[in-house]
């Protein structure tokens, strides 16, 4: 199930990217006006924006989806496997004397 609803979340992810970039540009943002002739019809743009807000609802609800169902999978954390005896250990014997820092070779 989760790797179904993964490959449904990359497809959503996809055709998201080029729904916006099919969009025209209205230039406000950057400063730059849009001057392409592709798509530049009221209709069109507004399926695009209709379409490309459906798909960013999907693609909400397939992370929800997905954060829900991998939280439920997992019970422990990585950071539980980690035993304190196989760590290194480091004596930090500082003098007061000296300004040297200690080798941790």
């Amino acid at each position: 199930m989760l790797s179904f609803i993964l490959v449904i979340h990359l497809i959503i992810a996809i055709v998201l990217i080029v729904l916006v970039l099919l969009q025209r540009s209205e230039g406000g943002g950057l400063g730059i006006g849009g001057s392409g002739d592709f798509m530049s019809g009221r209709a069109a743009g507004n399926v695009l924006s209709k379409l490309t807000a459906i798909f960013a609802t999907i693609f909400f609800v397939t992370s929800l989806s997905l954060a829900l169902l991998s939280s439920s999978n997992q019970n422990s954390s990585i950071v539980d496997n980690i035993s304190s005896d196989n760590l290194p250990q480091i004596n930090l014997d500082l003098d007061e004397d000296t300004n040297e820092l200690p080798d941790l070779n």
